[in-house]
């Protein structure tokens, strides 16, 4: 269960740092108040008005136009790497004492100490076990 706890969590923080840097265009073209055409990534097709506006004889027609086209724009984000340099000192403190104790965590040390060897045991004035008899058979 913790394992597929754990991977639903990577999949989602994934899907959030790809749509957090995906940039992308919504493309809208409308005739009036009537949505004709809609387009992510690309151009909006026009319903035809522009050109027939243009080959009007009059000079009123040639002004008057019903269509327009709007666009959303979603600009991502860009640096996903803060810079070190971007941090005041006290942020480059801690960053620097957390990655050092962090590192300590994981080395190695071949010799192994123990940490009772400078004290040697008691000495032993009585034998217990021959003064109260107690013997193992």
């Amino acid at each position: 269960m913790k394992a597929i706890i754990h991977k639903i969590k990577a999949v989602s923080m994934a899907f959030v740092v790809i749509f957090t840097t995906m940039s992308f265009t919504v493309d809208m073209h409308y005739c009036g108040d009537t949505l004709i055409d809609i387009a992510v990534f690309q151009e909006a097709k026009d319903c035809g008005m522009q050109m027939a506006m243009s080959t009007a004889t009059s000079n009123e027609m040639k002004g008057m136009s019903c269509c327009h086209d709007e666009q959303i724009v979603s600009i991502g984000q860009d640096d996903l790497k803060p810079s070190f340099q971007k941090m005041d000192l006290e942020q480059q403190e801690f960053v620097v004492a957390f990655y050092g104790s962090y590192i300590q965590l994981f080395e190695y040390s071949e010799t192994q100490t123990v940490p009772f060897d400078g004290y040697p045991p008691p000495d032993i004035v009585t034998d217990f076990v021959v003064l109260h008899e107690q013997f193992l058979i």
